[in-house]
Order: C-alpha cells, then structure tokens, then sequence
C-alpha cells in the first residue's frame, strides 16, 4: 500500500512547493516510486519542476477531481507527466479554482481527490501532495485522502502562528473524515544558520507543541540555489546535489523513512 503524505501549512512562503519536490526526489533515490501532485491552482509545483505552459495542458488534477464530481469516467494515469529525475506528476493549472467552487455543491464533496487517484494509488509506494495556502475544500481534500500531514514551517518569529487552527483543522478531519490521519511532523525551513533565531523557533514550537507532534531533527537552510534550482525545472538534487539544502532533504527522505519502519515494526509486534 502507498503512502499518501500532504505538504500543508496555509501560510504561504514557507517551502511547501520545494518540500514536495525535494522529499520526492530524495525517496526516488532511495528507490522509492513516487507521485506528486500539486493542489494549488497558482501551479507553482508544475511550474518548478518545469512545465511553464500550464494553460496547455489537457489533463490535471482540476480535469480529474471534475469528472468525479459529475461522475465521467476519471482516468488519472492520462494525467501523469513522467519527471526525468524519477518522479511522477500530476499537475494543476487555474482550472483548480473552478473546480473548488463546484466543490460547495457536491455530494461527498471531501473525497473527489481521493476518488480521482484510487485507481493509481497502488502504483505508488509514496504521493505526496502539495496544498495551496489556505484550509479551503482543496486543501481539506488532500488531508481526507492522505495517510499523514507534513507541515513546513519557516524557521523567523510568528512562524508558529496559526499552527493550532492547522492542528485543529487536521484534528477535525481525522474526526469526521479520514481516521487514519496523523501528523507526521513539524519541519523547520528557511533557516539562516548564521543566527539563533532558528533556535529560539525550534524551542518555542517544543514548548508549545513538541508533546503533540513530532518536530523533525532535520532543518532546511536557508539558500539562493534553492530559488535559482525551481527556476530551471530541476531538483536541488540535480542543480546542486552537494550543497547543504540537497543534503537537508537527503537526511529528511530517511527519517520519514525510518518513521514508517517504526510504526510497522510497532503494529506487528501489536498484533504478536
């Protein structure tokens, strides 16, 4: 079975997009087969991992949550581009706007993503989803189908606001809508090593989280190969694969790994 994990923090700017990408292609390195799928009408993953004309694309993931909720026939493997560096996309374009409004009205409207990737859902060891910046139907949509939420947050003050509505938000939908929603943890990004201010962050989310969630051990730098790489359509990986961002996310694909190792070897022994 795959793992679904989506890339959610409504506040914008704080590394969803190269979280996405990055994690993908690190678990592709691990020989892992994985999808990604951007969930933001902006298409700024689509755009990272360069594909530029947006408007000409025939198949996405608005097109594939639309024929679910008018119940056409829904083929998502029409929709998958096959990314040179190992990874497999679905993309957006403004055609996801749309689809959110047509959203209000439908039934079972929390589950047309879901719904739209069930077919291609085993082909997957992980998917992982990129959410817009708000916690509207879309972004609800992308927690009821997933398996566990990774949340960026960026390593300045005010970094922590509006984590507890994010947290109650992710609580709800386990609640209501997907039980088997966790969160797989906190992930500091944007940090400038040259000052403590990723410390002070680091202790304050402990202080006011660390007994609710897991905060990775692993830290994103701050970096302008970062920006120069998702201007090109390639991974940090293949822009600058030595440099401390590439290895950050290098060290991230494991402990997500290792995570997944622990709550397997934690539910067999349960069973035993």
């Amino acid at each position: 079975m795959s793992k679904v994990i989506a890339i959610a923090n409504q506040k914008g700017g704080v590394g969803k997009t190269t979280t996405t990408f990055s994690l993908g292609v690190a678990l592709a390195k691990q020989g892992k087969k994985v999808l990604l799928i951007d969930a933001d009408p902006q298409g700024d993953l689509t755009t990272c991992m360069g594909y530029y004309d947006q408007d000409e694309l025939q198949n996405t993931i608005g097109t594939l949550m639309s024929d679910s909720i008018y119940d056409n026939e829904v083929d998502a493997k029409s929709s998958i581009i096959h990314h040179k560096e190992g990874v497999d996309l679905i993309p957006s374009n403004l055609d996801l706007s749309a689809v959110e409004v047509s959203l209000v009205s439908a039934m079972s409207r929390e589950y047309m993503l879901k719904n739209s990737i069930k077919d291609i859902r085993d082909n997957y060891d992980y998917i992982l989803i990129d959410c817009m910046p708000s916690l509207g139907m879309i972004t609800i949509n992308a927690l009821a189908c997933s398996d566990k939420v990774i949340i960026p947050v960026q390593g300045e003050y005010l970094a922590a606001k509006g984590m507890g509505h994010l947290l109650k938000t992710v609580t709800r939908v386990r609640k209501q809508i997907n039980t088997n929603l966790k969160i797989g943890g906190v992930l500091l990004t944007l940090v400038d090593k040259r000052t403590n201010l990723s410390k002070d962050v680091r202790n304050t989310l402990n202080e006011n989280y660390g007994q609710y969630v897991k905060i990775y051990n692993t830290e994103i730098p701050k970096a302008i190969n970062t920006a120069k790489s998702t201007s090109t359509g390639k991974s940090i990986f293949e822009f600058d694969k030595n440099s401390p961002v590439a290895l950050s996310y290098k060290n991230l694909a494991k402990e997500v790994l290792d995570d997944e190792k622990t709550r397997t070897r934690n539910e067999t022994s349960k069973v035993r």
